[in-house]
């Protein structure tokens, strides 16, 4: 990381941001061009849980190639110094996030496909007991994303 002053290196600090963060983009390659998809997630241990339909340009891309980047970002604000002021140069950004690599494995045991079914439904506010017809669990995937690497990054007063 160029600015050091900017990394977290803070384990806890990298794992709230996992676990209270809704949105997860992945990029992924596709030939010479990069892709990239937002998702909603579900976190757990090491990993990182999705749902998807089965067909699509994403899964296209993730059958050839699962190894992926993906960025997790957590309470950004745009801090405007002077709003009378019209110099763009002395405004900021206040934000945490995180950028890993890993890779990607769908899920097709049926219970497994549940298990992870259930930590993305836990992530999102839903307690426990949740229940699924069939049908959409059988025409759903579930992907589980390894986290291999990761790093945090911040700006502004968090104290």
């Amino acid at each position: 990381m160029r600015r050091k002053d900017k990394e977290i290196s803070d384990r806890d600090i990298i794992e709230h941001i996992l676990l209270k963060s809704e949105i997860c983009r992945i990029a992924l390659a596709d030939d010479d061009a990069p892709y990239i998809v937002p998702l909603n997630y579900g976190y757990a241990g090491d990993s990182l849980y999705f749902h998807s339909a089965p067909a699509g340009r994403k899964m296209q891309l993730i059958r050839k190639n699962n190894r992926v980047c993906f960025e997790i970002e957590y309470l950004h604000e745009i801090v405007k110094h002077d709003v009378h002021q019209d110099m763009a140069c002395n405004w900021t950004t206040r934000y945490r996030s995180v950028i890993g690599y890993g890779r990607i494995e769908v899920i097709t045991d049926p219970e497994q496909k549940k298990k992870g079914l259930d930590i993305l439904m836990a992530h999102n506010g839903k307690s426990t007991g949740t229940g699924y017809h069939q049908g959409n669990v059988d025409s759903m995937v579930v992907l589980k994303l390894k986290i291999e690497e990761i790093t945090g990054k911040q700006s502004g007063d968090w104290e």
